[in-house]
């Protein structure tokens, strides 16, 4: 009878996920690289797929791993939230929280933390807003929101506010798969900015973009600049360019079903941070208060 699946195994198969390699999966779990490995192998016999392929430079997940990996992390974030609940629900909380967030933090982060709070406090409404960075800052400020999630690395002076990074995603190269860049394992940003350039200037991008490529003394070669998040994965799997983009947003597959590659890139480009703003030296309301810490406790930061 083949073995059950252990929440160890789930563990050790998202830090490779999410790392893109053993080695540095079993650094970040304190185990051995042959624990990550075997996990990984049982995880695959038990369920019949391949759920990484194994490239030069470490590990992509497979579409069915990808799959795998939304699972697991639903069946972890469960255990947490059962560990948490005792400790949340000691009391019974109602009223209303005034929260905005920005584009790419509600499309690709928040809907499944919320998704929990709202299971942990079901009397609680979450008023929220869709808003520009720059707006939740002045909405934040001005006391108009209790809270804001931003890309918090993209706030200039975030001490004006109260501020907790949620978390920190690395940023990688994108590439049409058999892409030529994809032939070094770590690409430079020099090699990089050969090749034409997919620019994603949503949500402060392209700022963000133009300080690490200034720092590193160099500029990309900008074919397109979209504020789409699906035209840019639809152009670099069709080969028409490169971008870097942070792992948050990374998918391996267009809406067409080609595939993107996302490679480390030698050279040193600060990770994305999404964080919460509120207030700063402002008392928040019970409500907000709850979602403030669960928020922090849930991403483990």
């Amino acid at each position: 009878m083949a073995s059950e699946i252990t929440l160890r195994q789930l563990r050790y198969f998202t830090a490779a996920a999410e790392t893109g390699q053993f080695s540095m999966a079993a650094a970040k779990m304190f185990v051995s690289q042959s624990a990550i490995t075997n996990a990984i192998l049982l995880l695959e016999e038990r369920l019949g797929v391949k759920l990484f392929d194994r490239l030069p430079h470490g590990v992509v997940l497979t579409a069915e791993g990808h799959r795998f990996y939304q699972h697991a992390g639903n069946i972890l974030d469960s255990v947490q939230d059962a560990l948490r609940e005792p400790r949340f629900c000691a009391d019974s909380l109602s009223g209303s929280i005034r929260i905005a967030a920005t584009y790419t933090v509600l499309g690709y982060f928040l809907p499944p933390l919320f998704s929990r709070f709202r299971a942990t406090y079901p009397e609680v409404d979450l008023d929220l807003h869709d808003m520009g960075r720059l707006e939740v800052e002045a909405a934040v400020e001005s006391g108009k929101l209790e809270l804001g999630v931003v890309v918090l690395s993209n706030v200039e002076h975030p001490e004006r506010f109260g501020h907790h990074v949620l978390m920190r995603s690395r940023r990688q190269l994108w590439a049409a798969a058999g892409h030529p860049v994809l032939q070094t394992p770590y690409p430079s940003l020099a090699d990089i900015a050969t090749q034409p350039y997919i620019l994603l200037t949503v949500d402060g991008g392209e700022d963000a973009n133009r300080r690490f490529w200034i720092d590193n003394g160099l500029e990309p070669r900008v074919a397109f600049r979209t504020s789409v998040m699906e035209a840019v994965r639809g152009m670099v799997a069709h080969g028409f360019g490169v971008t870097i983009l942070s792992d948050m947003v990374y998918r391996p597959w267009s809406l067409e079903g080609k595939k993107i590659e996302a490679r480390p890139i030698l050279d040193a480009v600060p990770h994305m941070e999404v964080g919460l703003i509120w207030p700063k030296d402002a008392k928040l309301s019970e409500p907000a208060e709850a979602l403030r810490q669960f928020l922090i406790q849930a991403c483990g930061s």
